[in-house]
Formats: C-alpha cells, structure tokens, sequence
C-alpha cells in the first residue's frame, strides 16, 4: 500500500476509496490524507514558510444515502502512525490484511455533532504498483491500487450495512495541489467489462491534459482514446461537471455527492466501451480553492484537534 512513503515539505499525499452499493442507493468514500490537501491549517503554514505535511493528516469519511454523514477532523504529527501497510489518524486507521484493505472508522460528524464508527472491507484482487505522471515533469502523480474492487461496508453508528463495487487509488505530489494546476476533473465508471478511469486536468505551467485508461477485471490496464466530454449541469456553487462519455444522451447526473464553493463530487451514467457505465465523478477548481473568502470556510467542514 506504500503507506509509509515519504512526503515532501509542502506536498501531499492521499489514499482514496469510494464504494457503490449494488441497488445504486448508497455510497461511500473514504480518504487517508499526508499533507491534508484542502486544508486551511496547511495552507497557513506553508504561507509561514516549510511545512511539514505529517503535521497535517486525516482521515475522511462521506456517507451518502441512507445515514448521510461527513467526517474531516485534521490532527498533527501525535496522532500519526504509519508503516507500508498501516494509516492510522487518531482513533481511524486504513491497514491491509492479505488480499483485503480494512478501514476502521471512529470520527465525529460535521457540522452537526454524532459519532461515525464502523468498518469497511476492500476485497485487493491485485495491488496496482504503476505510477503515472499527471503532468510532464512528474511533480503530481496517480497510482490505480485497485480499479476493480468489491467492498463491504457495516456501520453500527449510524447502523447501515452494504455491499457494492469499489475503486481505490494513491496521489501525491511534491507541491501544493493548487500549485501545479488551474482545475481537475476525474472519474471511475465501471460495467461489466470492468472500470475505466478517466482524467482531464489544466496544468498552470502546461496548460490541459488527459488521459483514458481501462482495467479489465483480470490483467493490466489498457490505454484508450479519452471519450469526448459531456458538459453536464454545473453544481449549485457552478462548478463544471465535463463527463467523458462515448455518447451524450446517456450521460447524466444520477446523484449530487457533494457541492463545495469549489469542488463536486457526483454519481454519474455514462456510457463506455459501447456499454453503459455508472461511477464517480469529481470536479476540483483550484482557482477557486485559493480565495481568501473560500479559506475562510473550510475550517466549518474541516476542524484540527490538537
């Protein structure tokens, strides 16, 4: 899982997951943060001068559906233990176990106080150890863990249990995110031919990138031709929301996840390799994140305990 790799001084680093249940009624996403990327407190410090990223880490939870709930409560370099296969912030930790990914979690939700606690288990069918470079001079990189996974998910606060397809992947970089590029825009859509990531982003030194890759549920990945984007409806905050697609009367917003003054997070429909596709879709627009008045809200969705 390469828990343990180093981070440089004001850079970052991320392991993400998200879940579909079968019945397509919930979702989850969950994600272990170095250098906590979106934070106001890391942000200030990195103003300060070097920034230490195991100075800022998290663990974030969003529930979505039944038992919605967000969790993002930042800690310092104390409350940080990690090895190659362990992540642990304060009570929540991310470690592997053979052939699974066991996510424990114990946070409390905001903006209205109540305790989230349960466990998730990713089932590992294989573990991705390719980087790719998300601009030419490889200060921002992707690893696909696990593209085609399947997760289960019990919860005893609040009491919910599921079970669906699942995704898991690293970032990180050797900057601030908002440093090497203007906007972000990504997706996992999945059939049964297996799950298709798809990336566009605008480099602020390279200008726009992007790139399509297929994993089949057995054997390596498969660079393809990116569909052409579908602008679907912006978020209320208009945040744009370019789906890759192959065919634009399919595309659609089955669910808004998430809507941030700067940042989406969507359950989308779209159709891939002839077929259709339902998965997660985000849009970051760092030009956004770095208003002052931006700043100046996340700590509400983000507090730092000590």
């Amino acid at each position: 899982m390469d828990f343990d790799h180093p981070v440089a001084p004001g850079g970052y680093a991320w392991w993400y997951l998200d879940g579909v249940s079968d019945d397509g009624a919930s979702a989850i996403t969950v994600i272990g943060f170095v250098g906590s990327v979106f934070s106001p407190y890391y942000a200030f410090a990195r103003r300060r001068g070097a920034a230490d990223p195991e100075n800022h880490v998290a663990i974030n939870v969003a529930l979505y559906g039944r038992g919605a709930a967000w969790a993002m409560t930042e800690r310092g370099r104390g409350a940080l233990r990690r090895g190659p296969d362990l992540l642990e912030v304060g009570p929540s930790r991310m470690r592997r176990e053979g052939r699974q990914l066991i996510v424990e979690i114990d946070e409390i939700a905001v903006p209205w106080p109540r305790r989230l606690r349960g466990t998730i288990r990713l089932d590992l069918p294989a573990l991705g150890t390719e980087d790719y470079a998300l601009g030419e001079d490889a200060r921002h990189v992707w690893r696909p863990i696990a593209p085609v996974a399947r997760i289960e998910v019990a919860f005893e606060q609040p009491r919910l249990a599921w079970r669906g397809n699942a995704y898991l992947d690293h970032n990180r970089g050797t900057e601030p995110i908002e440093a090497g590029f203007r906007s972000w825009s990504w997706a996992r859509l999945t059939n049964p031919a297996g799950t298709t990531v798809c990336y566009a982003v605008e480099g602020r030194r390279e200008g726009p990138r992007g790139f399509a890759l297929a994993f089949p549920p057995a054997g390596p990945p498969v660079p393809g031709p990116l569909p052409p984007f579908v602008a679907l409806k912006p978020t209320l905050w208009r945040i744009a929301r370019p789906v890759a697609s192959e065919d634009a009367s399919s595309t659609r917003i089955l669910k808004t996840l998430e809507d941030a003054p700067f940042y989406a997070r969507s359950l989308v429909a779209a159709t891939i390799g002839g077929e259709p596709a339902v998965g997660i879709h985000e849009s970051l627009s760092l030009d956004r994140f770095r208003r002052p008045v931006v700043q100046m809200m996340l700590p509400f969705r983000m507090p730092r305990r000590a």
